[in-house]
């Protein structure tokens, strides 16, 4: 366990402030990166994806329910699991009330290939409300890079190839399932593609990690050792803060 180093007030606010001006380095350049983000140029979508959800059959223009941009949590859930990935249900549990992104003319949903009877018992299961679709049987996991399977496509993830990611010692991301972020927006007819992020650049949406950051004892573990939300001991949690 961390043991903070007790000082006084006066030596707290200093080394406070301190901290405060690197803290602002980082929003700065993060504004800076964020802008660069929307200035990304944009591709076109051409296949016609076809995907899974509660009334059947739906299209990736489906999945905007009306609103100009759409993001879509690629949820690692290989169809022959019996649940979803523990790290992508951590990152669920942190997406907050959606209304607000659809006051902003922009839909959530989430996308994986198991099939969506199984994906629907899962989400019945965690008490989740967000839309979720199957693209089980379609390309589209293949396409942006999250299901890796050199039989049906080239492998990459996180914009490195499978030559890159075998030299760097990233052996797991060769085969099997993956996690990621992609980012649509309507313009007429056309579905644009302007964005897609994966691994580690998926922490600022855990919100988990966001608060406990602020803490002494910091994250505490890594982001695949989180359970599942409904198998914690609640007794055993909750003694450590009596």
């Amino acid at each position: 366990m961390i043991e903070p180093k007790v000082v006084s007030r006066d030596e707290w606010v200093d080394a406070r402030k301190e901290l405060l001006d690197r803290e602002k380095e980082i929003t700065r350049l993060r504004d800076r990166v964020t802008a660069l983000r929307r200035e990304l140029p944009a591709v076109a979508v051409e296949k016609d994806y076809s995907f899974t959800g509660p009334a059947g059959a739906v299209r990736l223009a489906d999945m905007f329910e009306g609103r100009r941009q759409l993001i879509v949590y690629h949820f690692m859930f290989d169809p022959e699991w019996a649940e979803g990935c523990t790290s992508c249900s951590l990152l669920v549990d942190n997406f907050g009330h959606l209304t607000h992104l659809h006051a902003s003319d922009t839909t959530l949903a989430v996308v994986s290939r198991a099939p969506f009877t199984t994906l629907a018992a899962f989400k019945s299961r965690m008490g989740w409300r967000f839309p979720w679709y199957s693209s089980h049987g379609s390309d589209f996991n293949y396409d942006f890079h999250v299901t890796m399977d050199p039989a049906v496509a080239p492998v990459e993830y996180n914009y490195k190839d499978a030559e890159t990611l075998a030299a760097q010692g990233l052996t797991h991301h060769l085969q099997g399932e993956a996690h990621g972020l992609s980012v649509f927006v309507r313009d007429g007819d056309r579905i644009l593609h302007t964005y897609s992020v994966y691994g580690r650049g998926l922490d600022p949406l855990l919100n988990t990690y966001n608060y406990l950051d602020l803490t002494p004892l910091g994250r505490q573990r890594y982001v695949n050792e989180f359970p599942h939300h409904d198998t914690y001991d609640t007794d055993a949690a909750g003694s450590h803060s009596h």
